[in-house]
């Protein structure tokens, strides 16, 4: 998969979210990873910085295509939170 230079410099930047990936593998997150962890873990402005580098539509798609143990993964109150923000904003 190939990253653009934005969101790899998204990733480095949020480096310590992603703590049990080594170091030289963080940038190589797969999109439904970085989307859960920013979603549960990052700040809001990590969030609307998440937005602009991938774009919204392209967020809620990841979000939206997750099933099974990785949609799971998503506390449910940040799931509820951003199922309607997706609603309202990306489409």
């Amino acid at each position: 998969m190939q990253r653009s230079q934005e969101i790899k410099d998204f990733i480095r930047e949020h480096q310590a979210l992603f703590w049990y990936s080594p170091e030289d593998k963080c940038e190589t997150v797969s999109d439904e990873l970085l989307v859960e962890t920013i979603l549960n873990y990052g700040t809001m402005a990590a969030v609307l910085q998440l937005f602009k580098v991938m774009g919204i539509k392209n967020v809620a798609k990841v979000f939206y295509g997750m099933t099974g143990r990785k949609a799971k993964n998503i506390y449910p109150e940040i799931h509820n939170y951003f199922n309607l923000y997706f609603k309202k904003y990306a489409f």
